[in-house]
């Protein structure tokens, strides 16, 4: 018999311990992924298509978009009826109103906080934080997304948003699939690149953080950003 291989296991099938709900009754929120978290909201799945693939594609769709996608083009993604897409809605839109805008970064831990959920990505995320002069956060973006070890941005991808956000300063950070913090050659380099831009743009270059599941590398605490000598 030739069967299909398996991606992942309805959360009918998994254990007790593993289902997403009972993870989350049991450990908390913070214990489960981006993943699993979209699949407890999502409830279910549909026939040929469980809820853990569903919230996957979901995930990667919002990976994608600049803001809050509307109820139609989450509607466009499969299993996605029109009663989950406003449920989606709903959340993503408070969730930014109550928590994310307006927190204060104050250490490269603060940034980390902020942006850890993204480290389980497969594929490296560039992100870009804007903040106002008190360095509060007034937006969080991904700005590319690249290969499992490569991902790929230029300054003026980078500082669109934040010029029409009117940011005072900016933070930025990559996550490491491999779990590997030392700096590459190129991360030098784009780090160098996204200084110097700013500086030319007048906006205050707080700190450029890899970072993977269980940790983080920052340029700023390393002394790797020079500051602009008046």
């Amino acid at each position: 018999m030739n069967e299909e291989y398996s991606t992942l296991a309805s959360p009918s099938v998994l254990p007790a311990e593993d289902r997403p709900r009972e993870r989350l009754a049991k450990s908390g929120p913070a214990s489960l992924s981006d993943q699993d978290l979209l699949a407890v909201i999502l409830v279910s799945g549909i026939k040929g298509r469980n809820v853990l693939v569903i919230a996957r594609d979901l995930l990667d769709s919002l990976d994608r978009e600049k803001d809050i996608p509307s109820v139609k083009e989450l509607c466009s993604l499969t299993g996605m009826g029109e009663s989950k897409a406003c449920t989606i809605a709903a959340m993503l839109e408070f969730g930014r109103r109550k928590w994310a805008l307006g927190q204060r970064i104050k250490t490269p831990q603060d940034i980390y906080s902020l942006i850890r959920h993204y480290a389980d990505r497969r594929q490296e995320r560039f992100i870009c934080i804007s903040l106002n002069g008190a360095h509060e956060v007034l937006a969080v973006r991904i700005v590319t997304i690249g290969l499992v070890n490569r991902t790929i941005v230029h300054p003026r991808e980078v500082f669109a948003d934040p010029l029409l956000d009117r940011a005072s300063a900016v933070a930025v950070a990559h996550n490491h699939p491999s779990g590997e913090l030392d700096p590459s050659v190129e991360d030098n380099e784009i780090t160098m690149k996204l200084k110097a831009a700013a500086d030319i743009l007048g906006i205050h270059f707080l700190d450029h953080l890899i970072f993977s599941e269980n940790s983080w590398f920052s340029y700023r605490q390393s002394g790797l950003i020079p500051e602009v000598k008046s």
